[in-house]
């Protein structure tokens, strides 16, 4: 069975010879177009020679069309190789995803890093190698925010992971439509442009362009002053060609009725106009230009989209907020859009200040950008939270192809469980070792000892990545694994923070404190706790972790809490106890430390600190002396 490396390979390798061809293609274009030179520079001796205007005339004409023609073509050619190239990338980055090689991946999501968000710092979801460096397929501002809400978001219920999934399912194994719908997010320049100022445009209204008197006064006056002011220059250019050249130009009679201070007159009153609530039509356009190369991403995107059928309800739902009421779809909507931008950026140039004072042009195309706002703007914003979706979507769905024997999760009602066949770190890959867990009623807490270097904070990081990708709707790196729907709260990277003279124990005491409110407030609650009031004394840590322990059994929550102190590990045997020991163990082979990274039942019976501090090279014996 072909692997899925040896799949992107072959992709990777179909695309590389696309590229050659493309490559070659311009490359003979490039010739053509050097020879459409060289023939219209002979086409030029020659007729000088044979004094052949005729053929003068036809050979330039001829040879320009051809040489525009190819140049068109040379375009188009470029463009496709574009795509090509950005496919050929795609591939090779899905290797790298295989291969471990991810982490040299730019984006790392670090703009979402939050230190006091529940879990997502301690388990880390965002930054340098991350959850969302290794997965993340969404190239637009608005598809890696719905992968940040997804990740960090409490599902609302067990079918809103059941309804991802399906979509998950569907979406993977059409690995053409992800990676293109990748590449159309990713090619266009600005793509990761923030939405948010375009989206509350979207909502305003100028009433004073839209009125239809004010439409149709704009749009006679207008043509009255270019009709007259064509006059005026075919009058200009009459007797100036007659002054220099004694060359008449055909001017109509009723020309002629038309005084020379008429164009100009109304020149004048449109440019009076043309200031008249310029400042707020004037920001509109520039809004517009601003998002330009946004708005023909979003338009080829859902081009693309809805060129393509769907089986899951949940993206057939997606899809359905493409099309309005009347049946028009948000791609051609958006290319009138498109369209209307384009030509708003074209006021850059010196013919629009020309032009601008005769036509009006920046009142008509405030007109055209407020109409289309008026019948769309209110879809806007519903149309790329769809294109964001299925980004997320994407993103999750390249997991499941990737890793064809990775397992659903199944989402359970009732009192909290965690049930896991050999669990293991997504983000690990070689260095990776599974576990089986089994952890539901009547046990609550999982007590974890173990020697230093051991995996207790690895393990603890596995559950809590694998619960995120549940959540998400994503597949989890394991046999099987069930689960029910909780509140995950972590406190485990714990560090001072001078800005706000908090030390690292009393920053772990805010942290817990959150911990126990959520679970004072009722909230079924999934809580790792990694080395639980490491910044005391040994004494106050055992009380502290023993009373905070047993507060939380008491709440009917479930939970992982990590430790050195062997001592906490005597609370099993307590009457009606909830509580399970499990640790990590080391063993030695020639005076050398080895680890098996296998959970195993009771409490640890190693400790390894001396032994570390000796192969450091501290001298111990000669301390003890």
């Amino acid at each position: 069975m072909i692997s899925q490396k040896e799949k992107y390979e072959k992709r990777k390798y179909r695309y590389f010879l696309l590229l050659k061809r493309q490559q070659k293609n311009l490359n003979n274009i490039s010739i053509l177009r050097f020879c459409m030179f060289l023939l219209g520079f002979a086409i030029l001796i020659i007729s000088y020679i044979k004094n052949n205007c005729y053929l003068f005339y036809f050979g330039i004409l001829i040879t320009v069309l051809l040489f525009c023609y190819l140049g068109a073509l040379y375009q188009v050619i470029k463009n496709k190789k574009l795509y090509i190239n950005a496919l050929y990338d795609v591939n090779d980055t899905s290797i790298k995803r295989l291969t471990g090689e991810w982490k040299s991946f730019e984006d790392t999501g670090e703009d979402f890093i939050d230190k006091n968000h529940n879990y997502s710092y301690d388990l880390d979801v965002f930054g340098k190698g991350s959850l969302f460096q290794w997965m993340n397929a969404s190239h637009t501002y608005i598809g890696r925010q719905k992968l940040k809400e997804i990740l960090t978001e409490k599902p609302r219920n067990e079918q809103n992971i059941y309804s991802r999934q399906s979509a998950v399912k569907e979406l993977a194994p059409k690995i053409n439509f992800r990676q293109r719908l990748e590449v159309e997010g990713e090619i266009i320049s600005n793509n990761k442009q923030n939405p948010d100022e375009l989206f509350l445009w979207m909502k305003e209204r100028s009433d004073f362009v839209i009125k239809k008197e004010v439409i149709w006064g704009l749009r006679i006056l207008s043509i009255i002053t270019t009709i007259t002011t064509l006059t005026l220059i075919l009058k200009i250019m009459d007797f100036l060609l007659t002054f220099l050249l004694d060359i008449h130009i055909f001017v109509p009679k009723i020309f002629n009725l038309v005084p020379f201070y008429i164009p100009t007159f109304l020149i004048f009153i449109q440019c009076i106009i043309l200031i008249i609530k310029r400042d707020d039509r004037r920001k509109n356009l520039i809004i517009a230009e601003k998002y330009k190369n946004s708005i023909v991403t979003y338009k080829n995107m859902i081009k693309y989209i809805e060129g393509h059928k769907f089986n899951s309800k949940y993206v057939m739902n997606l899809c359905e907020k493409l099309y309005n009421t009347d049946g028009q779809s948000a791609s051609k909507q958006i290319d009138s859009f498109s369209k209307i931008c384009e030509l708003i950026a074209n006021r850059r140039n010196i013919l629009y200040s020309i032009l601008n004072p005769i036509l009006m042009i920046e009142y008509h195309l405030a007109i055209s950008l407020e109409l289309w706002r008026i019948k769309s703007g209110d879809n806007f914003q519903k149309w790329l939270d769809t294109i964001g979706e299925l980004e997320a979507l994407s993103s999750i769905a390249g997991i499941k192809y990737d890793n064809p024997y990775w397992s659903m999760p199944q989402i359970t009602n009732g009192s909290s469980k965690i049930l896991a066949k050999n669990i293991g770190h997504p983000l690990l890959w070689d260095k990776r070792v599974c576990n089986n867990l089994n952890v539901e009623d009547p046990y609550q807490v999982i007590l974890i000892t173990g020697s230093n270097m051991s995996g207790k904070s690895t393990f603890m990081r596995t559950i809590g990545i694998n619960i995120v990708l549940a959540y998400a709707g994503a597949p989890v790196c394991a046999d099987e694994f069930s689960c029910n729907i909780m509140d995950l709260y972590t406190c485990m990277k714990i560090s001072d923070n001078l800005g706000q003279s908090i030390s690292s124990f009393y920053a772990e005491i805010l942290k817990i404190k959150n911990i126990v409110k959520a679970s004072k407030e009722g909230k079924q609650v999934l809580f790792l706790l990694d080395e639980i009031f490491k910044g005391t004394n040994s004494k106050d840590r055992i009380a502290g972790a023993t009373i905070l322990i047993k507060q939380l059994c008491r709440t009917g929550n479930l939970g992982f809490v990590s430790t050195h102190d062997l001592e906490l590990g005597e609370m099993e045997n307590n009457k009606n106890s909830k509580i399970k020991n499990y640790h990590f163990s080391e063993y030695y082979t020639d005076n050398e430390i080895h680890f098996d990274y296998k959970l195993k039942i009771g409490i640890s019976p190693t400790r390894n600190a001396i032994y570390l501090m000796k192969l450091a090279g501290i001298d111990i014996e000669s301390e003890k002396k």
